[in-house]
């Protein structure tokens, strides 16, 4: 292994890091888990043909490699361990080329997502997923897990504002796949396979992103108080019946909504009190927030409507803290299941069970106007329990009797890789590995993640 480590130094100098704390934060992700043992070396890469070098080495002497971006994943599908690479792509972050006129742009991956928009902002575009987690999240992250984020209900998630990826294979060749026009059917739809898997395919070291224009006119923000999480689940279903589409529609159970409350320093609300917060946008943004209030309203809602777009701000950062507020708790175990919509109030008595059953406190937040929930399994340690495992596999089974999947943005890592054939049967998971070795003939590509016998 010390070999290994040697033809690293000596192609890609500096670069190589082994350093003692670079090790060990290689090991982990946002997940709460991390890997067995210390990888070999960090590599930081910052062009193509530094990520074409490691894979060439890696495949010569058939050693892992695990490409890496923010480390903001919550599946634990970047986490690397012992006899492992960690291949960084965090420090590959301009922005190569935006056509307004074109409505594209094309990036590296390790830009992170709130910096890209950032910049494309002067243009009149912008890149519409939207991760609670955009301010540390990267582009390439957000493409590797499939990403979607607050407004994916309205403007979709990372699958439908991807038009091609530039992709290293595990032996070091670059594919550029996908296409710069709006249509393009040429062969297989690569891009989208290369989507949401995780690194087993090879390494994505640029995108050509589908951009939207700005969206003209307000934006209109509300919230609406709910005497328990499932009066708010049947609100939520209830816009989405309406007709009316709304830019965000968010759900934040009672536990959920005090810890934020917590972490900003703001006042407490009422016990037991379950939150919809919700945005329109768009010409006719206030008509369309006026008709979603009476919505609410009618099914036992208690609404504010924010004064200006500052205070709508606030009102969603109160959202965007979920995931600090839970830190704030203990250990978390942040899940990621999807229902279909008008399943959600399902779903939460579902919850309302298990903890009852295994005798938890699980936190939940949703992205209602799709149907992902984020149950949260908050403990003590940095070892999940088995009850909290138990728990989580009958999370799991409810989301899917529902009609629903295992996770709707997170991926599946190495935390859900022992459900993923309860959800897909044993022929099409059995397809699926096939696929991956066709990439990726040796298994050196993050290895032990997504699928695992």
């Amino acid at each position: 292994m010390t070999d290994v480590v040697a033809l690293l130094r000596a192609e890609l100098g500096e670069r190589v890091d082994t350093s003692a704390s670079a090790l060990e934060a290689a090991r982990s992700d946002k997940s709460g888990h991390a890997a067995a043992g210390l990888p070999l070396a960090v590599v930081n890469a910052g062009s193509v043909a530094d990520v074409q070098a490691v894979m060439r080495i890696a495949t010569a002497t058939r050693t892992p490699v695990v490409p890496r971006g923010a480390g903001t994943g919550l599946a634990g599908g970047a986490n690397t361990g012992g006899g492992e690479i960690s291949l960084s792509l965090r420090g590959m972050d301009r922005i190569l080329e935006v056509r307004p006129d074109d409505l594209l742009a094309v990036v590296e991956p390790g830009i992170l997502n709130a910096d890209l928009n950032a910049q494309l902002a002067p243009h009149g575009v912008w890149w519409a997923p939207d991760p609670a987690s955009r301010a540390i999240s990267t582009v390439g992250g957000n493409i590797a897990t499939g990403a979607g984020g607050l407004l994916c209900a309205k403007y979709g998630v990372v699958r439908d504002a991807v038009l091609g990826v530039d992709l290293v294979l595990a032996d070091g060749r670059l594919l550029h796949l996908g296409h710069r026009s709006v249509k393009g059917v040429t062969g297989l739809d690569l891009t989208s396979l290369v989507i949401g898997s995780e690194g087993t395919l090879g390494v994505v070291v640029g995108a050509t992103l589908k951009l939207r224009r700005a969206v003209e006119g307000e934006r209109v923000t509300l919230t609406a108080l709910f005497d328990g999480v499932r009066a708010a689940a049947v609100a939520s279903a209830a816009v989405t019946a309406s007709g009316v589409q709304p830019a965000i529609m968010e759900l934040m159970d009672a536990t959920s909504l005090a810890a934020a409350h917590r972490l900003l320093g703001l006042s407490a609300p009422a016990p037991g009190v379950a939150q919809l917060t919700v945005q329109t946008d768009g010409p006719v943004a206030a008509d369309e927030a006026r008709a979603i209030a009476d919505v609410l309203r009618a099914a036992g809602g208690t609404v504010a409507v924010a004064r200006d777009a500052a205070e709508g701000e606030q009102l969603l950062a109160v959202r965007r803290a979920m995931h600090p507020a839970m830190e704030t708790l203990g250990t978390t175990l942040i899940e990621d299941v999807s229902v279909p919509r008008s399943a959600l109030p399902d779903m939460f008595d579902e919850i309302a069970r298990i903890e009852e059953r295994f005798g938890l406190v699980i936190p939940a937040v949703a992205h209602a106007g799709d149907g992902n929930l984020h149950p949260n399994f908050v403990f003590e340690g940095p070892e999940v329990p088995a009850v909290v495992w138990e728990a989580a596999e009958d999370l799991f089974r409810a989301a899917l009797r529902l009609g629903g999947t295992l996770t709707g943005e997170h991926g599946i890592g190495v935390l859900k890789r022992r459900w993923l054939a309860d959800e897909l049967g044993d022929d099409q998971w059995a397809l699926q590995r096939q696929i991956a070795r066709v990439f990726d003939p040796l298994g050196i590509l993050n290895p032990g993640k997504v699928f695992a016998d």
